[in-house]
């Protein structure tokens, strides 16, 4: 075939082509016979073209190296003239419809250009179909060889629209689709479908040449969503920022912020069903970030304004929409959670102020005061902030705070009133007759309690305290449950660890081995006949386990003194080395008045017993005798004798009964007054309890328990002192006192006057030194 008869050949294909073009651009009805016929057209042109080049010239080298010439050699004569008549004939096509569109606005435009972008994509996917052929060889050794501006027909299709259609319409259809979205915002029904439209033109638009490396070697080109990014997406998230600008400075002079607040919810809503309506999904992330911007972060301020009065208010639902909405931009939790934190510190300091001028001597009024605070604030965070972790972390260190320092802690004059309130408050529990024993299940006490004690910062005190009444309450026999007191032990331990509750597990086992303890005195007894031993019954406690000490010695009354005896003989003969050391202070009895009827019993402490028994001797003593007699300590004697005039069982004929009042003190006792018992008591109990605490006695105790609270943390800021340097060898003034706060802050504390003067004995101790060249180093002395 001559090159002559390819030209004729060419003109031919292309009138039979053209033809069938210009029916399926016109959408027309094309039968299956009639699309094969065009499929045929082309490939019997392709195919004959390169049936003619496959006669190479002679002498020309063929090899692996210059199979690319080759190809570009083949691929200027096959299907390259059909290729560029085709193109020519779709620029022609739409520049004559484009024509009709210049002058059109809104929704016109929009109808134009989707009508027109529905038709011409429908027309141009058919023509790829039929020019398979051309698309698979010729296009592809032609974009093979090197050139790039070679398409496959449906994107050189695509390439034509861009440049005859897009390039002029863009600017008024992307106008058109915004003013349109700006008449949905404003509660306007639009026409949807034409923006959708619109946008899936934008977005098929945009295609880029495939890189050696793609993942779809068969494709020549990849879709890319640059020109629906460039020319519509950046100007939409432009007219959208102004538009919610505007809106919320409006909005904001006529509404409150919780209204606000509701509307911004509901346009976010609104902006993520538009996207999935009919815009990219690309655009949500960069559109919502905008909106987020506009009418969250610009309007912080406000906002947080309002969470201050919402707080005050208690509106718990609307402070969760404001939180959700918050919480959408990046940091601006943290202001929130500080607002939260005051609120709530705040909150704590004025229901205590409140109440302290009670409180301060009333535990369960503290306590409550406490749990009622920390229950309505953990209630706020789990409904308005959804247990978030950082306003459940605000939550603990507000309560921290006013707990450890308040109008109750500044009234006492130490931090230490809490722990020492919140010890009071078990032991109001744990003892026998307690009205909350009965009336409510006392491990969800204990549940609270624990809550308390996890933000007291002085937990040392809290087991002194702790300790002190729990002996009392073991020695006195006066818990209301084994039970509940193991219970409460196991919570402490749970939080604290072994060491803090070792002591009193202690007192547990000594309470065990004390009961198996006098059944075998009691056995003792009665192998040996000792049938003058009044009846009796003893513990035995380990001096370091509990917080007791030894009283002034007092002269034993006879009618006790035989049994003391008999028992410190049968104890020292089992345990051999140890030594008894009795506590009077806590010891207690029964006595039977046999001067009256009826005959009343007595219950006494060890103190007012020995008063008491001296009446067996003689009905008239002096004060100044009986104190002589007994050998009690002239104060600790006065109190009691003081307690034993107001109860009447004893009379001086120099008091009048009439000054036997709530005035009436020991110091009103003179050494020469007479006193004797009372033949005409009465009473309308048989059994009288007369051993109440000396409120004296108690506060020394107290006052005792603070300097040993302060010695011992003394001692325990020495041990991780001096542990910290072992390990370090050498270290800085300022990091030993941070590793010191740092390690004990889980027990207490510790003031930092203090860890200096520690510093200083170790110093003086000879366990540290100062470095000679540098003075604010500390070196460990092994």
């Amino acid at each position: 075939m001559s090159l002559q008869g390819a030209n004729l050949n060419l003109n031919d294909v292309w009138a039979k082509v053209s033809e069938g073009i210009e029916h399926v651009y016109r959408i027309q009805d094309m039968s299956a016979t009639a699309y094969m016929e065009l499929y045929t057209h082309v490939y019997n042109y392709c195919t004959a073209t390169q049936h003619h080049t496959n006669t190479r010239p002679a002498g020309r080298v063929v090899n692996g190296n210059n199979r690319a010439s080759n190809m570009a050699d083949g691929a200027n004569i096959v299907g390259g003239e059909l290729y560029a008549r085709l193109k020519n004939h779709l620029k022609n096509y739409l520049e004559k419809i484009c024509e009709k569109g210049l002058d059109l606005q809104g929704e016109d435009v929009l109808r134009f250009y989707t009508t027109n972008w529905e038709q011409y994509r429908f027309s141009s996917k058919v023509t790829n179909g039929f020019c398979n052929y051309l698309n698979r060889h010729w296009v592809r050794r032609e974009y093979d060889s090197g050139k790039k501006d070679v398409y496959e027909v449906f994107t050189m299709a695509i390439e034509i629209w861009q440049m005859i259609f897009f390039q002029p319409l863009n600017k008024q259809v992307t106008s058109a689709c915004l003013q349109l979205i700006k008449s949905e915002r404003h509660n306007e029904v639009i026409n949807t479908r034409l923006i959708s439209g619109v946008i899936q033109s934008y977005v098929e638009l945009g295609f880029a040449e495939n890189s050696g490396g793609t993942s779809t070697p068969n494709q020549i080109t990849s879709p890319t969503l640059a020109i629906y990014k460039d020319y519509f997406e950046a100007q939409f998230l432009h007219d959208t920022e102004q538009f919610y600008r505007v809106e919320a400075a409006t909005f904001l002079v006529h509404n409150s912020v919780t209204e606000y607040l509701k509307k911004v919810a509901q346009r976010l809503d609104e902006e993520v069903h538009r996207v999935q309506s009919y815009l990219h999904s690309s655009t949500l992330a960069a559109l919502i970030k905008k909106v987020e911007e506009v009418l969250i972060r610009d309007q912080l301020e406000a906002i947080y304004a309002e969470a201050k009065t919402l707080l005050r208010d208690e509106k718990h639902s609307d402070l969760a929409l404001l939180y959700k909405l918050v919480n959408r931009v990046p940091n601006a939790t943290l202001e929130l959670k500080r607002i939260v934190e005051d609120h709530i510190r705040q909150m704590g300091i004025d229901a205590i102020e409140r109440v302290s001028s009670t409180a301060i001597n009333d535990p369960k009024l503290y306590v409550e005061t406490i749990l009622d605070i920390h229950t309505k604030f953990f209630k706020l965070v789990q409904v308005a902030f959804n247990s978030e972790q950082g306003f459940t972390a605000a939550l603990d260190k507000a309560c921290g705070k006013f707990i450890n320092n308040n109008a109750v802690t500044t009234a006492a004059g130490n931090t230490t009133k809490s722990p020492e309130l919140l010890a009071r408050y078990c032991d109001a529990l744990l003892r026998k007759g307690s009205k909350a024993v009965e009336e409510t299940d006392l491990e969800e006490k204990f549940n609270q309690i624990m809550v308390v004690f996890n933000y007291v910062e002085d937990k040392d005190v809290f087991q002194k305290f702790y300790g002190k009444m729990l002996a009392k309450r073991l020695v006195g026999q006066l818990s209301a449950s084994d039970d509940y007191e193991e219970s409460m032990i196991s919570k402490l331990k749970q939080a604290c660890g072994f060491e803090y509750t070792s002591k009193l597990q202690r007192m547990f086992q000594d309470i065990g081995v004390s009961k198996n303890l006098i059944d075998q005195y009691r056995t003792h007894c009665e192998s040996k006949r000792l049938e003058d031993i009044v009846d009796f019954s003893v513990m035995v406690l380990s001096s370091n386990s509990w917080p007791f000490s030894a009283p002034p010695q007092f002269v034993l009354p006879h009618e006790l003194k035989r049994t003391f005896d008999s028992f410190t003989h049968f104890y020292t003969q089992q345990h051999n080395g140890r030594k008894l050391t009795w506590l009077h202070q806590h010891s207690k009895g029964d006595l039977q008045t046999l001067y009256t009827k009826p005959k009343y019993i007595l219950h006494v402490s060890a103190y007012q017993m020995v008063i008491l028994l001296l009446f067996n001797k003689l009905p008239t003593w002096t004060v100044e005798q009986m104190q002589d007699e007994t050998q009690i300590k002239s104060d600790l004697f006065l109190q009691v004798l003081c307690l034993l005039l107001k109860s009447k069982v004893i009379t001086s004929p120099q008091i009048n009964e009439d000054e036997l009042d709530e005035d009436f003190k020991e110091a009103d006792i003179k050494m020469n007054y007479e006193v004797q018992v009372a033949n005409e008591y009465k009473s309308k109990k048989i059994k009288i309890n007369l051993n109440v605490p000396l409120k004296s006695v108690e506060q020394k105790d107290i006052e005792g328990l603070h300097r040993t609270i302060d010695e011992d943390r003394k001692m325990v800021i020495q041990a991780a002192i001096v542990r910290t340097m072992k390990a370090r060898q050498t270290l800085k003034h300022a990091l030993l006192m941070q590793e010191v706060i740092q390690q004990l802050s889980s027990r207490f504390k510790p003031k930092i006057p203090v860890i200096k003067k520690c510093i200083d004995i170790l110093i003086e101790k000879e366990y540290l030194e100062r470095q000679t060249n540098e003075k604010d180093v500390l070196r460990y002395l092994a």
